[in-house]
């Protein structure tokens, strides 16, 4: 018999096997917090399921106060029913941004009441921020010599204020394991989405991703959305060479031949793509083949080799030390993790 499994009298029928329970979000609103940010955890994970359509997370709301109006930055304030007893029993914390955190205020923003909901927080919760609301796990110790980022504008006085923290402002958001913080507004549902992928697969979050009509990853950093004070000509972009190299990624591509697309020169190609992207093109290049390469893992039976020549990688070695190197796992793993939770087409 095997180790875990229970004998069954004779003639009794075995009984059934109960669901795994959804993975609980508590999603924390404080005073001055943004409405769009603050509903962004409750669309992307509300709407995740697997193949069933059970629902794979279970989102509440909660406040730092018992259950009642909390302030925002709108001309209305929103009704939270949970009180901090909601964090004691959450598998992850969201702290969405907050107009009361950051530059605009330099308040401390511990407060003893929010001191005291972290505190109900359970060992080994995975911690995540929107925007500035990375302003609390670092003012409660979980970014010490982590990297984290925020929105551009805050960066500098972030850095400045919590100096332990190794702040990337380039990038819309980092994933430290347990701890992922995200830059501004529209980055959070990238970071949300993203979250759902690491947990349950790239179809899943896929599936999440066209029902809000929105793009299931974005590429590149901040760089792209930061104000220049003096604009540079946009007669010249590089959306044909990315459209080309996303049908033919199976195939060897040299950067003069994504140049080659833009009639440009591969120096001015290159320096135009990081403007516009936020990475090289060699970077761009490899996400878009790590992509490849979880889709077909997840959605076909393709042998190894198959799949890494048809994501580019060309050997299955090379598509095991980029996928390694990005998802932390072999694309063996990874394949038995995600491809009974995919949804079907």
């Amino acid at each position: 018999m095997a180790r875990n499994q229970a004998s069954t009298p004779s003639g009794a029928s075995t009984p059934p096997r109960t669901a795994p329970r959804p993975h609980r979000v508590a999603v924390l609103a404080l005073d001055g917090c943004l409405p769009f940010e603050l509903g962004i955890p409750q669309r992307i994970f509300g709407r995740a399921a697997d193949a069933t359509g059970r629902k794979l997370y279970e989102v509440a709301t909660c406040s730092v106060r018992p259950p009642g109006p909390v302030r925002t930055d709108a001309d209305f304030a929103v009704l939270v029913e949970n009180g901090p007893e909601a964090l004691a029993t959450a598998d992850t914390v969201i702290v969405p941004a907050s107009y009361e955190l950051g530059p605009v205020h330099d308040e401390g923003v511990l407060t003893p009441e929010l001191a005291s909901a972290l505190a109900r927080l359970r060992p080994g919760t995975r911690m995540v921020s929107i925007c500035t609301g990375g302003y609390v796990l670092a003012a409660a110790g979980f970014l010490d010599g982590r990297p984290a980022t925020t929105h551009w504008s805050s960066a500098e006085h972030f850095q400045k204020t919590f100096p332990r923290v190794k702040v990337d402002a380039d990038v819309l958001f980092i994933d430290d394991g347990d701890v992922l913080t995200s830059a501004g507004v529209a980055a959070g549902i990238d970071l949300c989405l993203h979250i759902v992928r690491r947990d349950h697969g790239t179809a899943v979050a896929n599936d999440v991703a066209r029902r809000t009509v929105v793009p299931p990853h974005r590429d590149g950093g901040q760089a792209q959305y930061i104000h220049r004070p003096v604009p540079e000509p946009q007669t010249a972009t590089t959306s044909a060479a990315r459209a080309w190299a996303m049908t033919h990624l199976h195939e060897p591509i040299q950067l003069r031949d994504l140049a080659c697309q833009e009639s440009m020169s591969v120096r001015t190609f290159t320096r135009r793509f990081r403007e516009e992207v936020g990475v090289s093109p060699g970077q761009w290049l490899a996400q878009q083949r790590v992509e490849r390469a979880r889709q077909l893992l997840e959605s076909t039976e393709l042998s190894m080799d198959r799949v890494a020549r048809d994501s580019g990688f060309g050997t299955a070695q090379s598509m095991r030390q980029h996928l390694t190197a990005a998802l932390g796992v072999s694309p063996t793993v990874y394949r038995r993790t995600f491809r009974a939770t995919a949804v079907p087409r």
